[in-house]
């Protein structure tokens, strides 16, 4: 956290002399947020056993959590300079010892929560022309090689540079470097690893294109490099056909080529634990899957309907820090990371060696019938053929997803933000994950100063 903190005095003090010029004061934004959420997770498969290990099967905690973010404009000239600054604050509110799991909030060492833990980070930035440079710790970048996690009280975030050029009309350049993730449940800063792994990586780069071919139809290339780990190859096409003014269909089509890099599978601490399942050769990273989406939308209805492959040699692989752990082999909290395939669901993943996934999902927006800010969906998710580890013989899971969303509209409440989900996840084989029953209950708000 001293480094976050330095890299916020550093950069506040280098464009300090600057805060008066056009546009780095007048373009500044500061906000607050806060997030409220309740996590109750009700482990099936631990029930039976709870009786005679005397551990309670579940996990329900409470949190609250702050984040403040000012992010400035820039300076004048030729090439334009900013900074942007993040503080985050979580407070654990409830959830005692027993109902406590490692991920959600730090770990105590009474087995319950730390009480309350913070971190604070700072980007430097430079524009010139249409191109943006950012550098710093507080970087959470969406992109189909790597999406920053969101899915707790605070948000994951990282350390490194990115560039973003837009020079060349409906061409979208990004490039970047990163070197360590902040949890979304620590303190802490961590090297980069995959699942499984105990050991970790500074170095994780990538590049990629993003080309407006038609109004309608956008194709992407990208490629990231985990040192020690993975290379990775991303092509995507995402269309979208208009059918009437309320009333179209869209088609979104992604595929990954993933392959092993360095240290891989020579042990040390960089095996891929091919999230759970099969692999073809023990702890390397071997795979190709490809997802396709469909998407009708008829005013505030939308059906969606998909499929996922995943290929027989090796499971999906993604950034994932949950095996990292500190000096005295504690987890680090670090765990909990987002991808971006279809299937990256509210319980499981549905990412193992050769998992064929359909899946649909049924969303309404209630602006339609006169209530703006009202949404709801439910979702289905079955995964078939998934390999044992022994290679011989496959199994299936499924999941099924419901949650509602609200954010008032109007008044001094504007702006809060509701929403309640609830996922129900089943696995066919003792390899799959354990069954459960999750229920999620957030309060979100913003408060805008500037």
């Amino acid at each position: 956290m001293y480094k976050s903190s330095l890299a916020v005095a550093v950069a506040l003090g280098v464009f300090a002399q600057t805060a008066g010029a056009a546009g780095f004061v007048e373009d500044s934004k500061l906000s607050l947020s806060s997030r409220t959420m309740y996590y109750d997770n009700d482990n099936r498969d631990a029930h039976a056993s709870s009786s005679t290990n005397f551990k309670r099967p579940d996990q329900r905690e409470t949190g609250q959590g702050f984040k403040l973010d000012y992010i400035s404009g820039f300076t004048e000239g030729t090439v334009g300079f900013g900074v942007d600054a993040q503080a985050l604050w979580g407070i654990h509110l409830d959830g005692g010892r027993g109902y406590h799991k490692s991920g959600f909030m730090p770990d105590a060492s009474n087995g319950s929560s730390v009480n309350q833990w913070a971190r604070v980070g700072a980007n430097a930035k430079a524009r010139f022309s249409k191109t943006e440079a950012h550098f710093g710790s507080a970087l959470a970048p969406n992109l189909p090689i790597l999406v920053a996690n969101d899915g707790r009280v605070l948000p994951q975030t990282f350390e490194g540079g990115t560039i973003q050029s837009k020079e060349i009309d409906n061409l979208t350049i990004n490039a970047g470097q990163l070197t360590h993730a902040m949890g979304r449940a620590s303190s802490n800063r961590t090297g980069l690893s995959v699942a499984g792994a105990t050991a970790d990586s500074n170095k994780f780069r990538y590049g990629g294109l993003d080309y407006k071919l038609t109004p309608d139809l956008t194709l992407q290339y990208y490629y990231s490099n985990l040192d020690d780990f993975y290379k990775q190859h991303f092509l995507g096409a995402t269309h979208v056909f208009k059918i009437a003014d309320d009333q179209s269909f869209k088609t979104d089509l992604r595929y990954f080529d993933s392959s092993s890099d360095g240290n891989n599978g020579h042990g040390g601490g960089y095996n891929f634990s091919n999230n759970g399942g099969y692999a073809k050769n023990t702890g390397k990273v071997d795979n190709k899957t490809w997802s396709a989406m469909f998407t009708y939308t008829l005013g505030g209805h939308a059906l969606m309907l998909g499929r996922q492959q995943v290929s027989d040699d090796g499971g999906f692989v993604w950034l994932n820090q949950g095996n990292v752990v500190d000096g005295n082999g504690r987890p680090e909290g670090a765990g909990g990371a987002s991808f971006y395939l279809f299937t990256d669901s509210m319980i499981n993943q549905f990412a193992r060696a050769g998992e064929n996934t359909n899946f649909g999902q049924y969303s309404y927006d209630f602006a339609s019938l006169g209530v703006p800010g009202l949404k709801a969906s439910v979702s289905y998710l079955r995964g078939d053929d998934i390999r044992y580890k022994s290679g011989h013989g496959t199994y299936n899971e499924w999941e099924r997803d419901a949650r509602v969303d609200y954010t008032i509209q109007q008044g001094t409440l504007k702006g809060l933000g509701f929403s309640l989900r609830q996922g129900v996840y089943r696995g066919g084989s003792s390899e799959a994950s354990a069954d459960q029953d999750q229920t999620r209950f957030i309060v979100n708000y913003t408060y805008s100063f500037l």
